[in-house]
């Protein structure tokens, strides 16, 4: 009997010292450094692929200016609604001028470059 005792008493133990685990609460939540959101790296392709078949130097289609260098982009951004007119629903505003709309995820690029402080590089 006493052996049985001990058995149990051991398995216990092992099965104890198996099933303990360090976790935290750090362990748990994705600590992935977020990449800032440059006109470099991220804007200056979608805004080449999408805006300067129009707004070229000099613009056509009635588009009102370039948007052609990071200075030109940001100024839209700033004093121009171009973060509103890519993010629209609305087709007599949106641009690309006659649609379609942008992905959301290539807007989102977009806006998280405002967020990020619209840095160049």
């Amino acid at each position: 009997m006493k052996i049985n005792i001990l058995k149990f008493l051991i398995f216990c133990m092992i099965l104890f010292n198996i099933s303990c685990e360090n976790d935290s609460e750090k362990d748990l939540i994705d600590i992935t450094p977020v990449t800032l959101v440059t006109y470099n790296n991220n804007v200056k392709a979608i805004v080449d692929s999408n805006c300067t078949t129009c707004h070229n130097d000099p613009p056509i289609n009635f588009a009102p200016m370039p948007l052609l260098t990071f200075d030109q982009v940001k100024e839209a951004v700033d004093n121009r609604g171009l973060l509103e007119r890519v993010s629209s629903e609305d087709i007599s505003f949106l641009m690309p001028s006659g649609g379609p709309r942008l992905p959301q995820a290539t807007i989102d690029i977009i806006l998280q470059w405002n967020t990020d402080g619209l840095l160049e590089q």
